[in-house]
């Protein structure tokens, strides 16, 4: 059933290669649209008395082996991971918490169809939603090693003469950039909450804020969520000094005494996640139910956690990037937090599922939990009271 959007107010290809289409078919395009936006576009607002719900979906690697029977299917089990979740849940608002998509495994300039089908489980729901970028969502094509083989690599077929397209670059290999994903998610979705971002900040692409109200008051915040683009693909898996500086800057402007909770997304763990994480099984004070892999982290810091840490505002940081974690663990003041894998592209077999968030407004607290897809709930914490 459709999710309206009466809890919330909002204040604040080129021509392709025909190359894969019977894949690229399959690909949800519908829109099912409830509201239009008729005044600024970073504010949210709960329900009347209700809390503030988020599920996080991370690292559904849609579009994964998309020349084989394996990768479409794939995508197909992605989607039914969060419609179950959706269904089960029905929250207020969604995060893509990175790696939306392979992009190098997606080898015409496409991507953004495969983005698109991602967020048709949220948008089809009328709940709103927010992204933010992975290492793996502007990723240049990798050539299978398959198409190598006696049979040769297929033929790329170009755009016609007569077509409106033209020259060699609409016939090659380059993929789809982080800035025309997000062009195109924010052109054709009156549902995305995403972001640019500052350009001075390229070649990091989705820095932005979002400020979520109360029905009673709109004019007070109750909490603000920070989207952080953590690189990887076309640059560095770092988040540079310079976006650690705009998010002090930003954060002292709009917050400038603390007062107001603060939380914050982004893909790959900082080398912070290291120094907390559980050695085998995980104890308390950590919370969660898998601890299969070493952190992957960014490869240096750059002074964000230096920031994070000095502000008493900041409760939680979430990421994705490592499917086989799933854990919550305090460092310092906060909490790091894993998200849960919710896609079926990517490596690893653990079961699927989603992060939930819960925020309270009074008073102030910010519950969490893991919804499987098959539906039972697990690793719930309170992250802050």
């Amino acid at each position: 059933m459709a999710r309206s959007l009466s809890n919330f107010t909002i204040f604040s290809l080129p021509c392709l290669s025909i190359l894969f289409q019977a894949f690229i078919s399959t690909v949800v395009s519908s829109h099912q649209t409830v509201i239009l936006r008729t005044t600024p576009e970073n504010h949210l607002r709960t329900g009347v008395g209700a809390p503030f719900k988020l599920a996080l979906f991370a690292d559904l690697h849609l579009g994964e082996n998309a020349w084989t029977e394996w990768g479409p299917q794939q995508d197909v089990n992605s989607i039914k991971v969060m419609s179950s979740v959706l269904d089960s849940e029905t929250p207020d608002f969604v995060v893509y918490l990175g790696d939306v998509i392979t992009a190098n495994n997606i080898p015409i300039a496409n991507a953004s169809l495969y983005w698109d089908q991602a967020l048709s489980p949220t948008r089809s729901r009328g709940i709103p939603w927010a992204s933010v970028f992975g290492n793996h969502d502007d990723a240049p094509f990798e050539w299978p090693m398959e198409w190598f083989s006696a049979s040769a690599i297929p033929q790329l077929v170009c755009p016609v003469v007569n077509s409106s397209c033209s020259g060699e670059q609409e016939c090659s290999f380059r993929g789809t950039s982080r800035l025309e994903l997000m062009k195109n998610e924010m052109d054709n979705n009156l549902l995305s909450f995403s972001r640019s971002g500052p350009k001075d900040l390229w070649p990091g692409i989705s820095n932005y804020v979002l400020q979520v109200s109360s029905q009673e008051k709109p004019e007070t915040p109750i909490v603000y969520l920070y989207f952080l683009d953590s690189g990887g693909g076309t640059y560095p898996e770092v988040i540079s000094s310079a976006q650690a500086e705009w998010f002090k800057r930003k954060s002292e402007e709009i917050n400038p005494d603390s007062r107001i909770p603060e939380i914050i997304f982004w893909h790959i763990p900082s080398k912070a996640y290291k120094k907390v994480a559980p050695k085998f099984l995980i104890h308390k004070p950590c919370v969660g139910s898998i601890n299969k892999e070493k952190v992957a982290a960014q490869e240096a810091e750059m002074g964000i956690m230096k920031v994070l840490v000095k502000r008493p505002s900041v409760k939680a940081v979430f990421v994705g990037h490592n499917h086989g974690l799933d854990w919550c663990c305090p460092y310092r003041k906060l909490w790091l937090c894993f998200a849960r894998h919710s896609g079926y592209g990517g490596y690893g077999n653990w079961p699927r599922g989603s992060r939930i968030l819960e925020i309270s407004e009074k008073p102030f607290s910010i519950k969490s939990w893991i919804r499987m897809e098959e539906g039972n709930v697990h690793s719930e914490v309170i992250l802050s009271s």
